[in-house]
């Protein structure tokens, strides 16, 4: 469904991604591992669009994404959750929720539809859904980012580094939100990048590692002692 094929890409001359390549299948889930500054989320950029490709491509359903712009990609269903949360902080949780729903110009139907998903995967922001983003925690934000991905994408989901930050309470919550979500759509592709491998143990289909932008497929999660010593 989605390729990165051999993608290189540099950020002020520097090169982030060397060459990388993996794919993400229908209903597949895939962990991208990697040490803070290896390149995880300048491989999701990539796929997004917000980074030019110096070399290789990336594909959809077989289709270049090269000639697309940033701001199209989730019209083809790819949504994605950054680090950062990016919330509009004078928006209430639904409206932040709604937001890409509302600039992609769905259904009222289509809109509903993933609402409802949202709300059944994530139900704790449902009783939440009118307080003021700007009011969120750091946990609760990475919650409503999920949230507006699933709203936004409808094929594949990025997630960067959702468990980082989190409280081990609510890491277990964001875990358990994943596999409800896993059982609710099992059409639905996920990347998820992580620099502590035992966080995916129970996620993922599919591994790479990551080390200065260059990536490699692994059979299975490193073990939590690397996670512990190197990756961290």
């Amino acid at each position: 469904m989605l390729r990165v094929e051999q993608a290189s890409a540099q950020i002020d001359g520097v090169t982030v991604v060397r060459s990388a390549t993996l794919e993400i299948a229908k209903g597949g889930t895939v962990a991208l591992i990697g040490r803070n500054g290896a390149g995880k989320t300048s491989v999701l950029r990539s796929i997004m669009g917000f980074l030019k490709l110096t070399g290789g491509r990336v594909t959809f359903d077989g289709g270049d994404l090269r000639d697309v712009p940033s701001h199209r990609r989730p019209f083809l269903g790819i949504g994605y959750a950054p680090e950062d949360r990016r919330l509009n902080g004078s928006f209430t949780l639904e409206e932040n929720l709604r937001f890409p729903g509302e600039v992609m110009q769905l259904s009222a139907a289509e809109l509903r539809r993933r609402m409802e998903l949202v709300y059944g995967v994530l139900p704790e922001l449902h009783a939440m859904r009118t307080r003021p983003a700007a009011g969120l925690s750091g946990g609760q934000g990475k919650m409503v980012a999920l949230g507006r991905a699933l709203v936004a994408g409808s094929r594949v989901i990025l997630l960067d580094e959702p468990f980082q930050g989190l409280a081990p309470v609510l890491a277990q919550r964001y875990g358990a939100a994943l596999r409800e979500l896993r059982q609710v759509d099992r059409e639905l592709g996920l990347l998820i990048t992580e620099s502590n491998p035992s966080l995916l143990r129970s996620f993922a289909d599919e591994i790479y590692v990551i080390e200065r932008g260059e990536t490699s497929r692994q059979d299975a999660l490193p073990d939590s002692s690397l996670a512990d010593s190197d990756l961290h």
